[in-house]
């Protein structure tokens, strides 16, 4: 029997590939693991209405719902991420593959250079994200506390899978254990970065 660490979110980095395209409404992106190469998570924007389709190509694309899994490739779903439509400020909620809420987004209101809080599924703020889009760094902490980074530099075994401005490294911090929550929220959020701060 494999151990529970086998889990792919139990990594602590994280390759992140867009799927791009020209005509491409749906946000899908690949996880590899850095170091061996490996595809490990699949992230799939699969149950899109048409309307929402046909919204993607317009200007109102960051106010679109989404609905994204997280998946084993070819496997179960890890991960579900929910947001319906967006006038003013984003809420994306964050289910486990059994569909209990793990926690929530809410972006920060007037926040220049993008931010959203992390919170736990009873309301609780876990961590913030905060960077600058235009460089594409970002952190999750709370009181001065990192747990996790992302950005678009990586310099070790593995930098061949940076073909492209659409890939960037997610780090994860030791310190939060293979079944810490926060892991898949953090992963969660890394998708959504994209979608609720710089389209």
């Amino acid at each position: 029997m494999e151990p529970v660490s086998s889990s792919p979110l139990s990594l602590n980095a994280f390759v992140v590939k867009e799927h791009v395209g020209m005509f491409k409404a749906a946000n899908n992106y690949d996880m590899y693991d850095p170091e061996s190469g490996r595809l490990v998570l699949e992230c799939r924007e699969e149950k899109l209405g048409a309307f929402t389709k046909l919204l993607r190509f317009t200007d109102y694309k960051r106010m679109t719902p989404f609905h994204i899994e997280i998946r084993e490739p070819g496997g179960k779903t890890l991960i579900e991420i929910k947001r319906g439509g967006s006038f003013v400020l984003s809420e994306v909620e964050v289910f486990d593959g059994n569909g209990e809420l793990l926690g929530s987004f809410k972006q920060k209101f007037f926040s220049l250079g993008g931010k959203f809080d992390v919170y736990s599924a009873s309301g609780e703020v876990l961590c913030s994200l905060k960077g600058k889009w235009t460089g594409w760094d970002f952190s999750f902490g709370i009181g001065g506390t990192e747990f996790a980074h992302v950005n678009k530099q990586w310099s070790g075994f593995g930098k061949e899978l940076f073909t492209s401005a659409d890939n960037y490294l997610l780090r994860i911090d030791p310190s939060l254990g293979a079944d810490h929550p926060l892991r898949k929220l953090i992963v969660a959020a890394v998708m959504c970065i994209d979608m609720v701060l710089k389209e």
